[in-house]
């Protein structure tokens, strides 16, 4: 694991110490009635049952812990890093502006605004946002913090990996949403690092394919935008920093459509009551996809978001 300098396994640990409590050991277990559904064992990790209803909270509470009180920082968003900012702000006295397309999730935008912090629509996606944040940060004593660039927002989501090693047993295949890349590359490190067995695969959603795309080229590959429900990892500029984390921890990457999400969102809706957010449903989706890849294997899904819009609960729950 020396090629991975970046990420280290000792300060996933210590990062346990200083994260809420109210973010870490998430419930974790095997779904039986989703698992007779899919011909698989499945085990969930849910990551929903917090103030924010998102994983993202881990990343954000051990970035605000290590920065001055009363500092300033700006962020990009399509809704879930920057529930997580600004409630973690408000929680270490700082101040927050967040970025956000202007198409964004209304309810994300919402509560985001309620938690305190200042948001400033931009542009059609989230990496327009991202690059206006980044222009604006340029020309003020604010901090920026980038999702997955930032090594506290990947520590914070190795966490994640650091309870997974809990099961009794370790799991065959994990299968981790990769948007940003914090989150698939920070597990993958912790498994292969402790010398699991786990087959680890990043999925993507098909019409924002641009970092699935850039690790099978092995070069980064852009596009100019996005088509996909799963707003959570829409990205269609790799960060280089977080493409080059995942090199060697992937052992495949695969791309599933918004009709395979909207099914598995469902599924996980009726077998385990929760509702999940696209990116939340990724997992399933590529079950769905490709069964036979993991017909009777140990699977691990991680619901990794819960922040739909009542109307959105209608069309796709």
């Amino acid at each position: 694991m020396n090629e991975h300098r970046r990420i280290s396994l000792e300060r996933i640990q210590n990062a346990r110490s200083v994260i809420s409590s109210e973010f870490l050991n998430t419930p974790q277990y095997l779904c039986e009635s989703l698992s007779r559904k899919l011909g698989t064992q499945v085990f969930v990790k849910v990551e929903t049952l917090n103030p924010i209803r998102s994983f993202k909270g881990r990343a954000a509470d051990l970035y605000m812990s290590r920065i001055p009180r009363q500092s300033e920082v700006v962020c990009a968003s399509a809704g879930n890093f920057g529930q997580a900012m600004a409630y973690a702000a408000r929680r270490h006295d700082i101040q927050v502006t967040v970025y956000a397309a202007q198409n964004a999730n209304p309810l994300k935008i919402e509560r985001m605004r309620n938690l305190g912090a200042k948001v400033i629509l931009f542009g059609d996606d989230f990496d327009t946002a991202r690059k206006e944040a980044q222009r604006v940060t340029n020309e003020s004593d604010a901090r920026l913090v980038v999702d997955s660039l930032d090594i506290e927002t990947v520590e914070g989501a190795g966490t994640i990996g650091l309870e997974l090693l809990r099961l009794p047993k370790s799991l065959d295949i994990l299968l981790v949403a990769l948007g940003g890349g914090a989150m698939f590359n920070s597990i993958a490190y912790v498994m292969k690092a402790s010398s699991q067995d786990t087959r680890m695969i990043a999925v993507g959603a098909e019409g924002a394919s641009a970092m699935v795309d850039s690790w099978r080229a092995g070069r980064i590959i852009e596009y100019e935008s996005v088509n996909t429900i799963a707003d959570g990892i829409a990205g269609h500029s790799p960060i280089p920093e977080a493409f080059q984390d995942m090199q060697g921890l992937a052992d495949d990457a695969v791309l599933v459509s918004d009709e395979a999400i909207i099914r598995g969102m469902r599924l996980l809706h009726i077998h385990t009551g929760i509702v999940p957010e696209p990116s939340a449903a990724v997992g399933v989706a590529a079950i769905l996809q490709n069964s036979q890849n993991f017909k009777d294997a140990r699977v691990g899904i991680i619901i990794c978001g819960s922040n739909l819009t009542e109307e959105q609960m209608k069309i796709w729950l």
